[in-house]
């Protein structure tokens, strides 16, 4: 990490950049799907993803500026897997499918209804994802958003708290926000789809463990430490095959 103070206002002008546009676009999408500005669920989703989004970052932007960088780069690199090219491409699209169908859902067609104390709880799990996206990059600096070995940085294998409970903590921290955002926005169709994403995280993760053991000096005796890939609750100590298990391979050791 550095102390670069020109490299922090810096990453700290991009990120504000990046995130108004992101904002925009987002609220773009959810209001032009659902036809209508009359939807508190949206406006609370924004609001929590520029102040928690947005405050993390600006956090991150002083603690870890080339973290922050490496994160705003492109979704498609150079080093990047192919498969990762793919699957990164795939679950954007599916995303933004996703978003589209919680607007017709909640708003335009009102094909839903969703308890007021249901959305409270998907705006308290929203809070647990920004939070625990936090925790991760604040442990590990080489939290990059594509599959990759930053040789280049110094990459090793980090294998403190939240890693030392599970091996992918950033893709369980994502599981709250999948859960969370149908319920805060009010579309019980985006929580019965939200699983198509969490399949493709979890695909993902089998996949980047095959990386990091090949290409991450150390990464291989860090897996057979901590046995759990999202939840350390489930599973026991089994041979780490990809597909094939009884249980769902991203609750297996």
């Amino acid at each position: 990490m550095t102390n670069d103070p020109d490299l922090r206002a810096a990453v700290t002008r991009k990120f504000v950049r990046r995130t108004i546009v992101y904002l925009a676009l987002l609220g773009a999408l959810l209001f032009l799907s659902a036809g209508t500005l009359d939807w508190p669920g949206a406006w609370v989703y924004l609001a929590l993803s520029a102040i928690a989004g947005g405050g993390s970052g600006l956090l991150l932007a002083r603690h870890d500026p080339e973290l922050l960088l490496e994160r705003l780069g492109p979704m498609i690199q150079r080093q990047q897997k192919s498969w990762d090219k793919l699957l990164l491409s795939l679950f954007l699209v599916l995303y933004l499918g996703w978003l589209v169908l919680i607007a017709l859902d909640a708003k335009r067609f009102h094909w839903s209804s969703m308890p007021v104390a249901l959305q409270v709880v998907g705006a308290v799990l929203l809070c647990i994802t920004f939070y625990a996206m936090w925790r991760v990059m604040r442990e590990n600096s080489f939290a990059a958003p594509v599959v990759k070995v930053q040789r280049e940085r110094g990459h090793k294998v980090v294998s403190t708290c939240p890693y030392a409970l599970v091996r992918h903590p950033m893709y369980a921290g994502i599981i709250p926000l999948l859960i969370g955002t149908p319920l805060l926005l009010g579309s019980w169709w985006g929580l019965i789809a939200a699983p198509l994403l969490l399949i493709l995280l979890a695909i993902r993760a089998v996949l980047e463990e095959e990386t990091l053991k090949a290409e991450l000096e150390g990464y291989k005796d860090y897996a057979a430490r901590v046995r759990f890939r999202l939840f350390r609750i489930f599973g026991r100590s089994a041979p780490d095959r990809r597909f094939g298990s009884k249980r769902l391979f991203i609750f297996r050791p």
